[in-house]
């Protein structure tokens, strides 16, 4: 049974990457309250941080949701820091699963395994920030567009099988 569940998981990872996901070059995924909880959710990342033969993996951008409440970023992307995080005086280098988990708790568990891998390359921000600052949120685009091919995704973790 587990290689009929196999088959029928590259079946779908297929479909949504070559089908749904088709020519992208960046996946912006929105973070509300729900995010977490929903296995599609999940499926979609893995997707887009694949790298198939026929469409290339995506650069991931995270945009945390007002109703996240969450004020915190994250910068994979070093060359838009000074313009969409002017105020910001001082970062912190985190390499600890718990401390992600503390400061962004609906973030979806995939994208945490990212935001510790060193060639990865995800930056996190907050809604408020970008529409403050279209100009900033269109050259942070770039960058992710730019650095998705030298991303290397952790791709480790299981497909979700429910939603919560």
């Amino acid at each position: 049974m587990r290689w009929l569940n196999s088959t029928i998981d590259e079946a779908i990872r297929r479909k949504i990457r070559d089908d749904y996901l088709r020519d992208t070059t960046v996946t912006v995924l929105l973070v509300g309250t729900e995010t977490i909880n929903r296995k599609h959710i999940d499926w979609e990342i893995y997707s887009s941080m694949f790298d198939g033969t026929v469409n290339k993996k995506s650069g991931v951008l995270v945009i945390n949701l007002p109703s996240t409440s969450c004020t915190l970023c994250t910068s994979g992307h070093p060359a838009v820091k000074d313009r969409l995080y002017r105020d910001v005086s001082s970062w912190t280098t985190i390499n600890d699963r718990n401390e992600y988990e503390r400061r962004y708790p609906l973030m979806p568990a995939r994208i945490i395994d990212n935001l510790l891998a060193s060639d990865a390359k995800i930056s996190v921000v907050e809604w408020d920030r970008i529409i403050s600052d279209w100009e900033g949120f269109g050259l942070l685009l770039d960058e992710v567009y730019s650095s998705r091919s030298s991303c290397t995704y952790d791709l480790r973790r299981p497909l979700r099988r429910r939603n919560s």
